[in-house]
């Protein structure tokens, strides 16, 4: 995986200091009651800054900077890798680059996101958004066409997989290792045809 530049890392810490003090006022006073003008202040921002990273204030838990790295490492999968298997690959160079910090920040925001409706609400957009990115992704891998029906059902099979472990861990106070493994262990199961 290609290491961000200077100018990158310098937004994914604006990002992640603007999801920190976002959560921390969420948890403190509501989500309802928390401003995105407080959300700003607290992470030394302006609004107009808030809003260059999120549009709305629901993705500020909902956002996050994976999708464009999954597409840079699932590029760099070795041509004729099965789908499945250049995406489990993804996962694992993924997480190998995971601090705890990065993954209590993924826990904070998924039990916020189920616990907040409209939270819940922006989340169903953004899986969708991720299934067209992953689409397209799979399709130029398998020389199909991105709206092809098998091609769409197979990457809501994937994104549900990745939901269903995701919140599962969320639930516990598993580690990285514990997330991993849920993930892996779900696009296994899809693998195997999700036999019962």
């Amino acid at each position: 995986m290609n290491r961000p530049g200077l100018r990158e890392r310098k937004k994914i810490e604006t990002l992640h200091r603007l999801q920190e003090e976002a959560l921390r006022l969420f948890d403190e006073q509501g989500y309802d009651e928390t401003t995105i003008e407080q959300i700003a202040a607290a992470a030394g921002v302006s609004p107009s800054t808030f809003y260059r990273y999120f549009p709305v204030k629901e993705d500020v838990v909902v956002q996050d900077e994976y999708d464009p790295l999954i597409v840079n490492v699932f590029e760099n999968q070795q041509e004729g890798t099965a789908p499945l298997e250049a995406l489990r690959a993804v996962l694992a160079v993924l997480f190998a680059a995971f601090t705890e910090d990065d993954i209590e920040r993924v826990r904070r925001r998924v039990r916020m996101i189920f616990a907040v409706p409209a939270l819940r609400a922006r989340q169903v957009a953004q899986s969708e958004a991720t299934e067209r990115l992953l689409a397209e992704m799979i399709a130029e891998r398998t020389g199909r066409a991105a709206n092809e029906l098998e091609v769409r059902h197979f990457t809501a099979l994937v994104v549900a997989s990745w939901t269903t472990a995701i919140s599962a861990w969320a639930e516990t106070e598993g580690t990285k290792d514990d997330l991993a493994a849920n993930l892996d262990r779900c696009l296994a199961h899809l693998e195997a045809g999700a036999p019962l």
